[in-house]
């Protein structure tokens, strides 16, 4: 009987991919659920929902930027036990405090621990890996959040039917401590990777990273203008879901059902990206998905019907995905500084959860009289964001 050896390193690995599963669950639960809370204990229509969640998308935007350089100096672990530490006794604080002004303060402080948390992760499991083998570990990377985001997103809703709304402070906040346990045993792992490294006389030198190349600091820098706007659209979602489902006469728990169908495609789309990766560097694919993402967006909001809204998911979660794994897959591929570039990748994506709801919000409040005037304005937006994109490929030509 063949026995097979897992080495301190690949425990670790295996260990940051739990975190990551974990929290996309925990996060997921709570934040794409805190819009049908605020709906629901404050009156908040689609207006005052997209206010928020602006308002949570410039708080993500600056603490994933400055959260990022900061694991890079201090360390990936001390970041990890902040940033978890941080969400439990906000999500503590949540169950406790019932007033509007405590819960806004508490998605701000969930936002700032979660920026500590994503930087750092894509950094643990790209760290160290060879430039033949990196495609492999954002790719795992990738299908595991998605998987744990759209089973949150899926099961949100009856979780709230049958236990209130309570349910997203108790479960994430038990997520929380879990993740932090795991993280100090984790931490314990790293100097046992360390007295591997030196046992193994033998074993080859790790590959350098090869230095990022004309066109792949192009593609770095299209990723990063894209994925903003792919959140634009995502963060604008979420936050008006609620409205969709009055629309559409849904419960939480259908709206779950019914409107996470996109992150379902989102996963395939990682799976499918991960195995074939022929588009890398290729501009027609990043272009492509750009100009879907903007036509189903603008479906979704718009949907007469519901078979209407689950065709638009469909092609939604397939643009958003190939968006996505472009600006992480450039973004760990172009350069040495994982956590700190992983940062700018988190900060890129809290833009676009600013701007669009933002934007909705604005044309909500000013232009009430026009139709889809939210659906309209941030669409506009998205094609202004898609010329870039082209002028950039065109200017690196």
């Amino acid at each position: 009987m063949v026995k097979i050896r897992v080495t301190a390193r690949q425990k670790t690995r295996f260990s940051c991919f739990t975190l990551e599963g974990l929290n996309s669950f925990a996060t997921v639960l709570y934040f794409n659920y805190l819009y049908f809370f605020m709906r629901d204990r404050f009156g908040f229509g689609n207006k005052r929902n997209l206010a928020l969640a602006a308002f949570l998308g410039l708080v993500y935007t600056i603490s994933a930027w400055q959260a990022g350089k900061f694991a890079q100096r201090r360390g990936y672990f001390n970041t990890l036990k902040i940033g978890f530490g941080l969400m439990a006794i906000s999500f503590a604080a949540g169950l406790i405090f019932k007033c509007l002004s405590a819960q806004i303060l508490v998605g701000a402080l969930v936002t700032i621990g979660t920026c500590c948390i994503w930087p750092t992760l894509e950094a643990l499991v790209s760290e160290g890996e060879m430039a033949a083998r990196l495609p492999r570990a954002v790719g795992i990377y990738n299908v595991v959040w998605a998987v744990t985001n759209a089973l949150a997103f899926f099961v949100g809703g009856t979780l709230i039917e049958n236990f209130g709304f309570k349910i997203i402070f108790i479960l994430p906040l038990a997520v929380m401590l879990l993740q932090l346990t795991l993280t100090f045993w984790l931490r314990r792992q790293t100097t046992e990777i360390a007295r591997e490294a030196d046992e193994s006389i033998a074993a080859p030198a790790s590959e350098p990273h090869r230095p990022a190349s004309p066109r792949a600091k192009t593609f770095l820098k299209m990723a990063w203008l894209a994925n903003p706007f792919a959140y634009v659209a995502i963060n604008t979602l979420i936050a008006v879901i609620p409205g969709i489902a009055h629309k559409f006469n849904l419960s939480p728990m259908f709206a779950g059902f019914i409107c996470s169908l996109w992150c379902f495609v989102r996963l395939g789309a990682f799976i499918a990206l991960w195995h074939w990766t022929k588009w890398h560097y290729q501009f027609r694919w990043l272009g492509a998905s750009f100009a879907i993402l903007i036509a189903s967006f603008a479906a979704i909001l718009m949907s007469p019907n519901i078979y209407a809204l689950v065709v638009a998911q469909i092609f939604f979660g397939g643009a958003i995905g190939l968006i996505y794994y472009s600006s992480l897959f450039y973004s760990m591929d172009a350069g040495d500084t994982k956590s700190e570039h992983g940062g700018i990748h988190e900060a890129a994506i809290g833009i676009g959860n600013c701007l669009g709801p933002a934007i909705g919000a604005l044309s909500l409040q000013f232009l009430p009289g026009i139709p889809n005037s939210g659906a309209i304005a941030v669409s506009a937006l998205l094609l202004c964001g898609f010329g870039g994109l082209i002028a950039i490929w065109k200017t690196a030509r």
